[in-house]
């Protein structure tokens, strides 16, 4: 392609959600910011958290300590201690940015009439620690940092715009990242900018599966990117299924928070039993891939398509107060759940591993940062802790940004990207092929590599997707970009990264169950992936 549009900026950020906004209004009073997103800018998994962001504020009953200790108890012995201790101890005043900005969390009134945050307590939590904007806090978040980064004069904000690959001056000893492409989807064209630093905060990669609580937009792009630059990853076998997702035709891939479990609903079996008091102590406050196993062993011993998830013994009142959002959902649907349980099932939620980054954000190569669902910082573990996810954007944003702060005055800008070549390629007559492609990925992934597992299932899954990963990159060579296509091309590569991974564990932990070795191991380590492998 001749005439290629070329923007230059001081810092790109690809991604639109609580890390990418966080980070760039944290830069933006210093230096000119760009930030990508895919779709509409609110359209990102913030947007549909329910459940709220862990701090500890109650520090009459709760610690920093106790914070740490539960976030390494979920995470099943892979938790990075520091990377837990530093977060928790980010955690309050990283809160009280997001208080600033004006993000509105629920208060209460306490018995000496004085005004105070209201607390709620999520599964692994020791202690009522949850901010919340009742049941939608993301949506609370991602629309005040909105507003926030809309009135800032030096964010540039491009939306409807694909990530399609980081540009590395390898030229450099050591080689750094100057810039990236982008599919432009409004006009059909890649164009491309060049930054003197550039931040993936793309989210997780939950779409590979065939059932998901996240939007379409979470496809593992930076993931993909960065590992195609070279970066490593860790921890990729560690994909996180939601315990509660709405079974309903009308409504697919509706989260159920689990704060409603933390507020008192109950699981149960299509015959009204419950059944959790059955497989863990903790009962439905128990860990999420705890939960998740418990309702898959359910769902298949009994043949049940789902099971209930029941709150309808509280006070209506107490309900619509507590959870408006799903309230109104479900009865847009004909469901009270106020008068009746909710049905509910598994569905892929959180990508627990991704680039590996140090405390600052900064990835294996020069310039290139990954913060919130797209890193791998330690914080996780072998399954994240409920509430933990904002937080670490939040947190990891902030450290990005003073990093970057204090070197950029000291960086030059990289000269233009050169034009997009297209010259060798043509608009595609055979979309059928990425139709194909994207529905057999999700399938096989979901039936070969979900919440259960084995080495048969695995070796299987793995066949299939060096097939489809040869299939794609012929398409790629041969046809122009499209947003199908590179959500595709990202998609496999993640899975192949999710498999090769689930394959080098030799054990059952976290959110890793494998049938073939269902105890855990002594000494666990991260899952470190290198491209050179």
């Amino acid at each position: 392609m001749k005439n290629t549009t070329h923007h230059s900026t001081d810092v790109v950020i690809i991604g639109s959600g609580a890390a990418g906004l966080s980070l760039a209004l944290s830069l933006a009073n210093h230096c000119q910011v760009t930030v990508i997103s895919k779709g509409a800018l609110k359209e990102g998994s913030t947007l549909y958290a329910q459940g709220g962001i862990a701090a500890v504020f109650d520090k009459k009953n709760d610690s920093i300590e106790s914070h740490v200790e539960d976030t390494l108890a979920a995470g099943a012995g892979l938790c990075d201690r520091e990377a837990v201790h530093y977060t928790a101890s980010n955690a309050r005043n990283c809160l009280n940015w997001l208080i600033e900005q004006g993000v509105p969390f629920d208060m209460e009134v306490d018995s000496k009439g004085k005004e105070r945050f209201h607390l709620t307590r999520e599964g692994g939590h020791s202690h009522r620690r949850i901010l919340h904007a009742a049941d939608a806090t993301g949506k609370a978040v991602q629309t005040t940092l909105i507003s926030q980064v809309q009135l800032h004069p030096r964010i540039n904000i491009l939306e409807q715009y694909n990530a399609i690959d980081l540009v590395q001056d390898k030229t450099a000893s050591p080689s750094f990242i100057k810039g990236v492409y982008v599919y432009n989807r409004k006009a059909d064209r890649v164009e491309s900018i060049t930054a003197k630093f550039v931040a993936l905060a793309t989210g997780g990669a939950s779409k590979v599966y065939l059932y998901t609580s996240n939007p379409d937009v979470s496809s593992g792009d930076g993931i993909a990117m960065a590992w195609r630059a070279g970066c490593k990853v860790a921890n990729m076998e560690f994909n996180q299924f939601h315990p509660t997702s709405l079974y309903h035709p009308e409504l697919q891939n509706f989260l159920i928070t689990e704060a409603m479990r933390g507020e008192g609903a109950l699981l149960k079996r299509p015959d009204g039993t419950r059944f959790m008091p059955d497989f863990d102590e903790r009962e439905e406050l128990a860990p999420r891939d705890v939960v998740a196993r418990a309702i898959d062993y359910e769902m298949k011993r009994l043949g049940a398509n789902c099971v209930y998830l029941d709150i309808s013994h509280k006070d209506k009142e107490f309900i619509i107060e507590h959870f408006p959002t799903i309230y109104a959902k479900c009865l847009s649907v004909g469901l009270d759940i106020t008068k009746e349980p909710i049905p509910v099932v598994p569905a892929a939620h959180y990508t627990c591993g991704g680039v590996m980054t140090d405390f600052n954000g900064r990835t294996d190569i020069d310039n290139l940062y990954a913060i919130g669902e797209v890193a791998y910082t330690g914080l996780h573990g072998a399954n994240r802790m409920a509430s933990n996810s904002l937080l670490e954007c939040i947190v990891f944003a902030h450290a990005a940004a003073k990093d970057i702060l204090a070197k950029i005055n000291d960086s030059k800008a990289p000269a233009l990207l050169p034009d997009w070549d297209e010259s060798r390629v043509s608009n595609s007559d055979e979309e059928v092929v990425i139709t194909h492609n994207w529905h057999e990925l999700r399938l096989f992934m979901w039936d070969y590599v979900g919440i259960v597992r084995s080495t048969k299932r695995l070796e299987r899954a793995l066949r299939r997707v060096e097939l489809l990963q040869q299939e794609i990159h012929d398409y790629y060579a041969n046809f122009r970009v499209s947003n199908n296509l590179l959500e595709l091309r990202n998609l496999v590569q993640v899975a192949e990264l999710i498999i090769r991974s689930a394959l080098e564990r030799k054990e059952s932990r976290g959110l890793h169950y494998t049938l073939d070795f269902p105890d855990m191991t002594d000494n666990p380590s991260p899952t470190i992936l290198s491209p050179e492998k």
